[in-house]
């Protein structure tokens, strides 16, 4: 699965939504992540305050990675519309 992301808000819904797909609850992706479940709801609800150190750890209890690229010429906006 490949998504884009630039916005928190956007982070926090492909969070959620590979979460669901792995039939996980917010408590249960924090303990394979190694978080509180209130972290989970926080950045999936899209909080700016998240740190990068604890949004790769959910990506990687997700079995996701997180990759840079040169950014296309869509608005976020766009992008949104996407999900």
């Amino acid at each position: 699965m490949s998504a884009l992301a630039r916005t928190p808000r956007q982070i926090g819904n492909i969070v959620r939504r590979n979460r669901k797909a792995l039939g996980l609850n917010q408590t249960q992706l924090g303990e394979k992540s190694g978080l509180r479940q209130e972290t989970i709801s926080l950045i999936e609800t899209g909080n700016p305050a998240a740190k990068m150190k604890t949004i790769l750890a959910v990506l990687a209890a997700l079995d996701l990675e997180f990759r840079i690229g040169s950014r296309t010429k869509g608005s976020a906006k766009d992008i949104e519309d996407i999900f």
